[in-house]
């Protein structure tokens, strides 16, 4: 299954796990309903797309049915590549709702500080809405248990962060747009790389920087920029920044998450997990506020430090722009840094800077 039409030679993207489920959901909600699987079955992905994924198992029990497809992550390396998506439904009473359970290999979040509270399955949000979306699309209002199991994802889990976080059990159902961009630091920042030349070509005075794509809309509203500004830097922060110091525009804005502009903060350039974490005793230290180095996460400990009246967005930010203005040192380029939480809003801010500051 190919998400894309791209040429030979680029890297082929792949469906999250979410995808996988939602198209397994509506599967088996289906076969409720009709007696018979839709094999492939199509969803809608939130940015438009409609794929198709073929069934690899699918059994129908009166007022339950599973439907299971293998997840192709394409030329990702994510672990869950190859892996099965197990999805069972079974029905429940007039006026409960879609409820998520957790099954064999999924993980159950058990600390505070990420996007699912304790106590709940680590099936994230946007696979959520896309789950329930597509189970609409077969029934206006559907009363079912909705079980995500993935074999052996408690043993994938242990090639993952979930265990630091909180994340028991097994693997989380993740994705925020279907679609898995694959991990390739060259094809990476080669398309960082051609995104500037375009903008560049195309008389573009600012471009936008982004880890992710909550922090790249976010920074669009902020700045009312034009498609071709953002840049998708990812956690790729200092190859974008060495190619704008050779190749500059006149103002550049790096927008991202909390944790990743703490990272940015305390001196990282590569922004990934497998680099290293924030160092929340350093963050601690930072808002004169030492029981925030026992949070679980950076977002934990922004949150905690808002509810004490305790803003840490613009100190988080100034530092983060000391580090990347370093970088681009002796270029004529203005830096700004912006920082988001997850729902868009603005945390901090260190404001373009005059040119040439640190010549």
């Amino acid at each position: 299954m190919e998400p894309d039409d791209r040429p030979a030679g680029i890297l082929r993207r792949g469906w999250t796990t979410g995808a996988c489920a939602t198209a397994a959901a509506k599967a088996a909600l289906t076969a409720l309903r009709t007696g018979q699987f839709p094999d492939p079955v199509t969803i809608t992905l939130p940015g438009g797309e409609r794929p198709a994924f073929a069934l690899a198992q699918h059994a129908l029990d009166g007022e339950s049915a599973m439907a299971a497809i293998v997840k192709d992550a394409g030329d990702d390396p994510d672990v869950t590549h190859g892996a099965l998506i197990r999805v069972t439904l079974r029905r429940l009473p007039a006026g409960s709702g879609v409820m998520f359970r957790a099954g064999e290999g999924v993980g159950t979040v058990t600390r505070p500080g990420l996007p699912i509270p304790p106590g709940e399955p680590a099936i994230n949000p946007v696979p959520r809405r896309m789950i329930i979306a597509a189970l609409q699309e077969v029934e206006a209002a559907p009363d079912v248990e909705v079980t995500i199991a993935i074999p052996d994802g408690e043993k994938l889990a242990e090639r993952t962060l979930n265990g630091r976080l909180g994340i028991v059990g097994g693997l989380s159902v993740l994705g925020t747009t279907g679609i898995v961009v694959p991990y390739s630091c060259a094809a990476w920042i080669d398309s960082i790389h051609r995104g500037i030349d375009v903008a560049r070509a195309m008389g573009i005075a600012h471009v936008a920087g982004s880890t992710g794509s909550a922090s790249e809309a976010a920074v669009q509203r902020l700045h009312g920029l034009d498609e071709v500004s953002l840049i998708e830097m990812g956690d790729f922060v200092g190859g974008m920044l060495k190619y704008l110091r050779a190749h500059p525009v006149p103002r550049v804005t790096v927008a991202g998450g909390v944790a990743k502009m703490t990272k940015l903060a305390q001196g990282m350039l590569d922004l990934h997990s497998k680099r290293g974490s924030a160092d929340l005793v350093a963050l601690a230290e930072l808002a004169g506020m030492p029981e925030l180095a026992q949070a679980n996460t950076v977002a934990e400990a922004f949150a905690r430090a808002e509810a004490a009246g305790v803003g840490l967005g613009d100190a988080i930010a100034a530092r983060a722009w000391a580090t990347a203005s370093e970088v681009l040192r002796g270029a004529d380029i203005a830096l700004e840094i912006v920082v988001f939480d997850r729902e868009g809003r603005l945390m901090g801010r260190a404001d373009h800077s005059p040119r040439n500051l640190l010549r």
